[in-house]
């Protein structure tokens, strides 16, 4: 006889996690939507000066950060929770708010972790097909809205498509949901968009008490070798999150290096700008090969390949010169690439290896 699992985790798919890490030599890691600029020297101070503690618990609280947070942001520190990644978040919120007969919504494809939400609690969930643009059909998701719904997500920029909502759509379909359904808004690209300010947004938890900000130190601030995110929203719901997560999630170190880079915006400002020049010259690139691409405004290309090139094909002609990406496959879209931008040279060798690839 062997040991048993339960069937709610036998339900709870795999998280499709990139195949860059199983290669040898040099490869351009373009799979995960990393940044290709490591931690500035201030940051990477800060965590050696943390590691002389690491014979003690890091702060339950993260108070230093949350405390930070808060200032960046205009908050109260009681309206700030923190997190082992904007994951960890999600994960504790589904703990929190979902039970069986309880009901999920959200788009797809969209990010990989949404389908484990409902197949962890028992609850039960409804993907609502993006438009055909790429985008969050918003009227669709409202209409599969009913008493039983606790969760509604938003990801925007989305992942994987890298399209984005305007804040003013964000907010109107938000008016005309009941008060009792929480809406996440995973904002963890929100820096990228060039349709905002990263501040816009932060006006929906002004008008909306049933509105949650969901965000990242793992994007654009380049840490995500320690991990750490962060939720904005109702006080009742940080509590509830720091109830049903473990203690000390956020370790020492991942505290000190974002609340050290959370002091360099201007450094933000920077990588924002050159990825968006990387952006604007990939895509460009890809268009002249006649792939179609969606209107990015995050740090990744979503490719289609169309009806006259294998997604497995071309996935696996880039590997074999060392460029790893993301197939859309294992994302819920067969048939497309998902591709981060990573220096010049990084790009080019991609889109080298992409012409190779595709004969």
């Amino acid at each position: 006889m062997s040991i048993e699992f339960t069937e709610r985790v036998e339900a709870i798919p795999v998280y499709p996690a990139a195949r860059s890490y199983g290669f040898e030599g040099e490869v351009t890691k373009l799979a995960s939507n990393e940044t290709p600029y490591p931690p500035q020297r201030a940051v990477l101070e800060a965590v050696q000066a943390a590691m002389s503690g690491l014979n003690r618990y890091p702060d339950p609280t993260a108070a230093v950060l949350r405390r930070g947070l808060a200032e960046r942001h205009g908050v109260a520190q009681a309206k700030v929770a923190v997190g082992n990644g904007s994951c960890e978040i999600l994960l504790a919120a589904a703990q929190a708010m979902l039970e069986p007969g309880a009901e999920i919504v959200y788009a797809w494809p969209s990010f990989s972790m949404y389908p484990h939400l409902a197949a962890m609690t028992g609850a039960r969930a409804l993907a609502v097909p993006l438009d055909e643009g790429g985008r969050h059909d918003l009227e669709a998701l409202a209409r599969e809205v009913t008493v039983a719904t606790r969760i509604v997500l938003v990801c925007n920029p989305n992942n994987p498509t890298a399209t984005a909502l305007e804040v003013e759509e964000i907010d109107a379909f938000v008016a005309g949901l009941p008060r009792h359904v929480l809406v996440i808004v995973d904002e963890a690209y929100v820096e990228f968009s060039v349709l905002q300010d990263p501040d816009e947004s932060l006006a929906l938890l002004e008008r909306h008490p049933n509105v949650v900000l969901l965000r990242t130190f793992s994007k654009v601030y380049g840490l995500c070798g320690l991990r750490a995110g962060y939720a904005l929203g109702p006080e009742s719901f940080r509590l509830a999150v720091d109830r049903v997560r473990q203690p000390f999630s956020v370790n020492a170190l991942a505290q000190a290096a974002a609340a050290e880079a959370l002091r360099h915006q201007d450094e933000l400002e920077r990588r924002v700008e050159r990825t968006v020049i990387e952006r604007v010259y990939v895509q460009d690139e890809l268009a002249d090969r006649g792939l179609a691409v969606s209107d990015s405004q995050a740090n990744f290309s979503w490719v289609a390949l169309g009806e006259d090139l294998d997604e497995a094909e071309v996935y696996e002609g880039l590997a074999r010169r060392g460029v790893i990406v993301r197939e859309g496959t294992a994302l819920g879209a067969p048939g497309h690439l998902r591709v981060t931008y990573g220096t010049r040279a990084e790009n080019d060798r991609f889109l080298t290896a992409l012409d190779e690839a595709m004969g």
